[in-house]
């Protein structure tokens, strides 16, 4: 792999994880983004035998303070080449109408503003150094709605268009752009933030599905960055064998 240095945000536990883990092996330098600073160090300490790491401890959502964390950045890792834009979160399965407003605000500071907002301070960088990719993980609910998703699949859609535009402007460079977009993946928070902890709700979620595991959302994000330097992925949307895009609802008393 060419690039050098990665940047994956939501890098404490399963997807994000699980990029860190195949990113090192394959020698990238890895910059790890997430809240909780004692999972950060402790995947640092894993990984301290086959790669270099530098952690930062920040709520994403924290423009100041992460443009400042990046700022300061040691001189061996100021040149990003691989943005992975990772965190993101599901709220709550009520319907819009009785939904949680907070909920809804938390989905687009995180899943939106946030991501848009990283990728605005790394990209200027990559574009004068003639090197560089950006991954953002959507998820298939940015093109299948379902009930209960509303503005999370919203959310998700934005990442998607969001890096089309991203790959239009970027024409002319050498910098790629590519949606990776998962259906269900098991083996990660996702379903615990959001049913807000009910272990015993999240679990139902995957009862009799062979779900994605995060070390294959890793395996796609792999292969796009090994692509030959004149291929873009513009999007890869990724499915369990046991999952489908589903029918649209309908109510049979209408």
């Amino acid at each position: 792999m060419d690039y050098k240095v990665a940047l994956i945000t939501g890098a404490s536990t399963g997807i994000g994880k699980a990029i860190a883990e195949s990113l090192a092996q394959r020698g990238v330098k890895l910059i790890l983004v997430a809240r909780r600073k004692e999972q950060l160090e402790r995947l640092q300490q894993e990984l301290s035998n086959i790669t270099e790491s530098y952690v930062i401890a920040c709520d994403i959502t924290d423009k100041i303070k992460l443009a400042a964390a990046l700022e300061q950045l040691p001189a061996s890792f100021s040149a990003v080449d691989i943005l992975v834009n990772n965190a993101g979160l599901a709220l709550g399965l009520k319907g819009a109408q009785e939904a949680d407003w907070n909920d809804w605000e938390t989905m687009i500071n995180v899943n939106c503003i946030a991501l848009a907002h990283i990728t605005r301070l790394l990209l200027p960088g990559m574009v004068a150094r003639h090197c560089g990719h950006v991954v953002n993980i959507g998820s298939i609910a940015g093109t299948y709605p379902y009930q209960g998703g509303n503005v999370y699949g919203a959310t998700k859609a934005f990442v998607e268009q969001f890096t089309l535009n991203l790959k239009a402007d970027l024409l002319g460079t050498p910098v790629r752009a590519t949606s990776i977009e998962p259906g269900m993946v098991g083996q990660s928070e996702f379903s615990l933030v959001r049913f807000k902890g009910d272990k015993e709700q999240a679990e139902k979620v995957y009862e009799g599905i062979d779900a994605l595991q995060p070390i294959d959302i890793a395996n796609s994000v792999v292969w796009v960055l090994e692509q030959p330097k004149h291929v873009n992925i513009n999007r890869m949307e990724i499915m369990p064998v046991g999952q489908a895009p589903s029918r649209p609802a309908y109510d049979k008393k209408q």
